[in-house]
């Protein structure tokens, strides 16, 4: 059985009458990239800072790496590193002597900054100061100013907001040579749900405070699966041809859609046999539900990203 990292219980934070956490309940092993989404807003934020000890919580119970209680969290938070608050960068410093400062307390040698200067592709960074970088960059650095501390469990939230493609495609590779290169753990935050599919091997989705569905990398893929999309006024007709056909994954959506999950590549012999049945086609065609559409169709609402 995988080791569990973290299991956070029944978590609840309470502003003032808002419930910014309502009984959030997650469990994330090793070696998952847990990607936590939800609108600005959600509790997202919220809830990555009660787990790294920023805030307290009103009610719940965190568990992180088997420990419990004040004294055990605090030392298995030892393990872990953040990028939650602004990073503290010192802006008139370059790359590396960002890093050794950082490294003056966490005992890294010179080589494992070289390593971590390769790793997050600042080495040709040389006397450019901080304050001169772009945004990619100094989201980059801040990461490896985090893994100074060696850590097991690495909390990122929304480390690709405000990137342009390049820089998000280069983040992503990032975070999985975390994992499969260091062994690390993640946790990290998006309003995007598409975005967190390209590297996300777990998803827990937030909205208003309360976790409303846990899924994994393959059941997205199942519940966001293409599709044939057959839109008919004669349904039961349509259902007669299907059974004829041996066809028996799809699903009647409502009087006059089906959606067929099987002969996706088919779709012609199946529009010849509706045909040939005289049953009457509006429209027909394979499709894809988008992802943010699936987002919004479970939230209910619309997007404030």
């Amino acid at each position: 059985m995988s080791e569990t990292i973290l299991k956070a219980t029944n978590i609840t934070k309470i502003y003032g009458k808002h419930k910014a956490l309502d009984k959030v309940t997650i469990e994330i092993k090793r070696g998952m990239i847990y990607g936590l989404i939800g609108e600005n807003g959600a509790g997202k934020s919220t809830f990555m800072r009660t787990i790294m000890g920023l805030i307290t919580t009103d009610e719940g119970n965190i568990e992180l790496f088997g420990e419990i209680g004040a004294k055990g969290l605090q030392q298995a938070r030892r393990k872990m590193g953040q990028s939650i608050e602004t990073p503290a960068l010192y802006p008139e410093l370059t790359a590396r002597d960002n890093l050794r400062v950082q490294a003056a307390n966490g005992g890294m040698s010179e080589r494992e900054i070289d390593d971590l200067l390769r790793l997050m592709s600042l080495e040709h960074t040389g006397k450019k100061k901080a304050k001169n970088f772009s945004l990619g960059m100094r989201q980059r650095l801040a990461i490896a100013s985090t893994l100074i501390s060696h850590p097991e469990f690495l909390i990122l939230d929304e480390p690709t907001n405000g990137l342009d493609p390049s820089g998000i495609v280069e983040m992503r590779e990032i975070i999985h040579r975390l994992v499969t290169e260091r062994g690390i753990t993640v946790l990290l935050s998006s309003h995007l749900l598409d975005e967190l599919s390209q590297i996300a091997t777990h998803y827990g989705i937030l909205h208003d405070g309360k976790l409303i569905k846990e899924l994994s990398k393959e059941q997205l893929a199942n519940e966001t699966r293409q599709y044939i999309e057959l839109e008919t006024a004669e349904v039961q007709k349509a259902i007669v041809v299907l059974d004829e056909l041996g066809i028996r994954d799809y699903e009647v959506i409502n009087g006059t859609n089906i959606n067929i999950y099987e002969r996706l590549d088919d779709v012609a012999t199946l529009n010849r046999s509706l045909v040939l049945a005289d049953v009457n086609v509006s429209r027909i065609g394979t499709t894809r539900q988008k992802l943010e559409d699936y987002f919004l169709q479970l939230t209910g609402g619309n997007s404030h990203a």
